[in-house]
């Protein structure tokens, strides 16, 4: 699967490249490579409130470790082993809730949405960077409406909420879970609204945005009273082979975007005025500046080659593991 992925993702490596800014400034929270061997697959990615410059990531696997990379370097800096947990069978997100404390969405399905509960981990961030066995919560979790696969998982920086959003090929669901995860019994995720195929999320470190990227794109929704406030604002995401992870950085200044694959970047994309909510607006289409569209014809030709190319790997990635997962 791994070679399968690494002929796909080098076809779309150029356009990636071409698609990061140039002569992004040296130091933290800026461009980087995750340069650490063991992080084949980074699928989540979430800025540490404790270390400035650090951002925790995992592998989507089985293993229950969690890195954390400094974007000065590039280098992992603290590897930690969780316990407590059972063996995890689908890590796909991460994110840090207003306690500090680090989540883990164990929530993937690789069966199509058969499994009929999935994992939430939970312990704090520690205070040291190096590598250590940190103690986590265990929490059970089911949707309202039956199983789901899902890749993001977001927690509120003001509330401590936790969402997930499901990934579907026609239109995925935004769930809410409890006001308070329970360790003893199983929390139940709602469905409250309705999302696209998305594969990571984040809230504003302000709590009034949420971030939902795709593989082709990414927008920022307003957030208000638990859903989202209007229908989103285009925020010119990279192209990159497998599209996987988002976030913000702690100021809030701008947003990360990573891929899986081995010597992974990360690209940091600065933060769009953010436009004052002014309620759903259906067939309402963002600003030409706001949505990333070329200007010049070289621009919409090396533009349209671009999707269309990361079209085709999409698809051969998706029916590529389906395939496998048949055999």
């Amino acid at each position: 699967m791994r070679s399968f992925l690494g002929v796909v993702g080098g076809a779309a490596l150029v356009l990636a490249l071409a698609a990061a800014p140039a002569g992004a400034a040296e130091g933290a929270d800026q461009d980087f490579t995750i340069k650490d061997p063991r992080i084949k697959e980074s699928s989540g990615i979430a800025a540490s409130r404790a270390h400035p410059g650090v951002y925790w990531t995992h592998n989507d696997q089985d293993a229950p470790l969690i890195y954390g990379v400094d974007s000065r370097t590039g280098e992992t800096v603290a590897t930690l082993t969780m316990k407590g947990v059972g063996t995890p069978r689908d890590m796909e997100a991460i994110s840090i809730g207003p306690d500090g404390d680090i989540y883990v969405g164990d929530i993937g399905d690789n069966k199509d949405g058969t499994w009929d509960h999935v994992w939430i981990y939970r312990f704090p961030e520690p205070e040291q960077l190096k590598n250590q066995t940190v103690t986590a919560k265990q929490y059970v979790v089911k949707y309202a409406d039956g199983p789901r696969n899902a890749e993001a998982l977001m927690v509120h920086p003001k509330t401590g909420r936790v969402y997930i959003a499901s990934k579907n090929e026609n239109t995925g669901g935004l769930y809410a879970g409890p006001e308070r995860l329970s360790a003893s019994g199983t929390n139940v995720f709602r469905r409250v609204d309705d999302v696209p195929w998305v594969t990571d999320g984040a809230f504003s470190p302000e709590g009034d945005r949420l971030l939902l990227r795709g593989y082709f794109s990414a927008k920022e929704y307003a957030w208000k009273d638990g859903r989202l406030g209007d229908d989103g604002t285009s925020v010119g995401a990279p192209f990159q082979g497998q599209a996987e992870s988002a976030t913000y950085t702690t100021d809030g200044s701008a947003l990360m975007f990573g891929s899986e694959g081995e010597n992974s970047g990360v690209v940091r994309v600065d933060r769009p005025e953010a436009p004052a909510p002014t309620g759903k607006t259906p067939g309402a289409a963002p600003p030409k500046e706001s949505a990333g569209v070329p200007d010049t014809p070289e621009e919409r030709g090396n533009f349209t080659v671009g999707v269309i190319v990361l079209g085709v790997a999409t698809a051969l990635v998706i029916g590529g593991k389906r395939l496998l997962r048949r055999r």
